[in-house]
């Protein structure tokens, strides 16, 4: 099985340090149980034994110090940075929360030039510590070109900070906060560290009502030397977009964890279930739920397991995963929403029962597309790459599945922010090539006339000018990326044919559904419509494919998982 099961954690570790990391947590988790963690969340709770926990493994250490600042066996490590999402999304939200705005805190300290702080850094980290990012601001929120916040430069050459941030995770206790802002009476933007202990730091409030501190904090005549400056003008807004598309990434395991643990409380409760004379999972329309809900779960993991060997692999001359990792957010994330929403369709009422772990999953999945950048801006981004994706590939070297010991350098040092309409990739239809099943040929069809449209029947001045035209032209664009590397994967992992054709069935469909967006636009051409209707197909039908799916994937997992209460 491809999903994360407690009980079978067999997942491929380089290491027996990982791995010991990875099931310690498990363990963690286990032995707490579902109704610590339950009363945990309803009584908004901070999560300090779990950071005990943390600081007593050093867990943060191991994973989040790059290896030249930190012990043996220390590394910035994206595969198994990614296994500890997917653990932390399964317990729970708020646990994956506090290790991602760390992650987020940590990223311009380590792509700094400041080899003081980023020493401090590390000794921190293995004292326990956590870290927060200090970016948006209540009145700009992700609009950093508008930052507030400023750095005044005194006589004797230190600075004094004045400004507020706001929606800051771990603002209550970050031992650094990573801040943005501008010198003032400058256009350079500057990051610096501020510690929450200190008497100039106010923490306003908890912006939240959750387990959570996400908060607001003000910096009044906070003394700043240029000891306490990370990096300034370019290098600062480099640092402020590339630490989001180092921390962006990881939203989509929070997804694929939530929807994981969700899955099984769903299927044991639908199959132990008798209405009518039945079992819930006889009902033919609960099959069909549970089905999708499951393909789409298994693609989600998949594509987000594809996108870190292109993180791992990338360098300044292949910067394709800038294109990958923004989908991760977006699509990964999206499709997190419509599995809990297909999976609530049938359980119903017991969604919203206290004692499940369903109940805080239906909340918090809602969370992830909304956090660093919103979907909108994220598909705005990736419309960028559509041109020389469709049209104009380059050759690359294939990218290896990437599950070895080793820190990810580049991470670090990613250079420019700018320039993405420049990037290129290789061909998708080498992907496209791999397999031969009915539901892949349809959706290569609808490819291939999507593109078409582009050329006859391309957007006006005015339909370029229009977001919501070109949000619906995005979403279709962002389902062929997905599905090339969903397909790249499907090979590295010998994902099951029958299986591979049936996630396609949802991509037709898919596909199909934001042709029909696009066409309904208010701004779109005859031409256009025209197009888009062709691009509207029907899915293969295939009863016994989809028996199989349901037999051998779906309703074998009844009872496979269940938490300790």
């Amino acid at each position: 099985m491809i999903l994360f099961n407690p009980k079978k954690h067999n997942r491929f570790y380089p290491d027996e340090e990982s791995r010991q990391i990875m099931e310690k947590t498990i363990e963690f988790f286990e032995t707490k149980g579902l109704g610590s963690i339950k009363k945990d969340d309803q009584e908004r709770i901070w999560y300090k034994e779990f950071l005990n926990f943390l600081a007593k493994e050093k867990i943060f250490a191991k994973l989040l110090t790059p290896s030249p600042y930190g012990e043996r066996g220390s590394r910035w490590d994206m595969w198994r940075i990614q296994g500890f999402n997917e653990i932390l999304g399964f317990y729970g939200l708020p646990y994956w929360y506090t290790w991602q705005v760390s992650i987020l805190g940590l990223g311009p300290i380590w792509m700094s030039d400041n080899e003081e702080i980023k020493n401090k850094a590390a000794e921190l980290l293995q004292k326990g510590s956590i870290f927060a990012f200090g970016l948006s601001e209540r009145t700009h929120g992700a609009d950093v070109y508008s930052t507030e916040m400023k750095l005044t430069k005194q006589f004797d050459g230190t600075y004094l900070a004045n400004g507020s941030k706001y929606y800051i995770g771990n603002a209550n206790e970050a031992d650094m906060v990573s801040t943005f802002g501008k010198i003032e009476g400058t256009d350079d933007y500057v990051f610096f560290i501020a510690d929450y202990k200190h008497k100039k730091y106010n923490l306003v409030k908890n912006t939240v009502n959750s387990q959570n501190y996400v908060g607001e904090y003000k910096l009044e005549n906070y003394p700043i030397t240029e000891n306490d400056i990370l990096s300034k003008g370019k290098q600062a807004w480099d640092s402020a977009l590339n630490t989001v598309n180092v921390g962006k990434y990881n939203l989509g395991w929070a997804s694929i964890g939530m929807c994981t643990h969700s899955f099984y409380e769903a299927i044991n409760h639908a199959s132990s279930r008798n209405l009518y004379g039945m079992f819930v999972t006889d009902f033919p329309h609960v099959k069909k739920l549970f089905v999708d809900a499951f393909t789409r779960l298994v693609a989600m993991k998949l594509y987000a397991m594809r996108t870190a060997d292109y993180m791992r692999n990338a360098s300044a001359d292949d910067r394709r995963y800038l294109l990958y990792d923004p989908l991760v957010k977006m699509k990964v994330t999206t499709q997190g929403e419509e599995v809990i929403n297909l999976m609530w369709d049938v359980i119903a009422a017991k969604g919203f029962e206290k004692d499940t772990f369903f109940e805080m999953a239906t909340r918090d999945i809602r969370a992830l597309p909304k956090l660093e950048g919103t979907v909108h801006v994220n598909i705005a981004l990736i419309i960028k790459f559509a041109k020389n994706y469709l049209f104009n590939p380059k050759e690359y070297t294939d990218i290896p599945q990437t599950s070895e010991a080793r820190n990810d350098d580049f991470l670090f040092n990613q250079g420019t922010a700018g320039g993405l309409g420049k990037i290129q990739f290789h061909d998708y239809n080498k992907a496209f090539s791999l397999f031969n099943t009915p539901n892949l040929k349809i959706f290569k069809e609808q490819v291939e006339i999507f593109k078409e449209s582009l050329i006859k029947a391309p957007s006006t001045p005015e339909q370029q000018k229009d977001t919501e035209m070109m949000l619906a032209v995005g979403d279709i664009f962002t389902l062929i990326p997905y599905a090339q590397l969903i397909l790249e994967n499907a090979r590295l992992y010998y994902i099951d044919i029958d299986l591979l054709d049936q996630i396609f069935d949802f991509m037709v469909r898919d596909f199909s559904k934001f042709a029909l967006e696009l066409h309904n636009k208010p701004s779109s051409t005859e031409k256009q419509m025209e197009y888009c209707m062709k691009m509207i197909r029907k899915p293969f039908v295939d009863e016994k494919r989809y028996k199989k799916i349901w037999t051998d994937f779906v309703y074998s997992q009844k009872g496979a998982y269940e938490m300790n209460y």
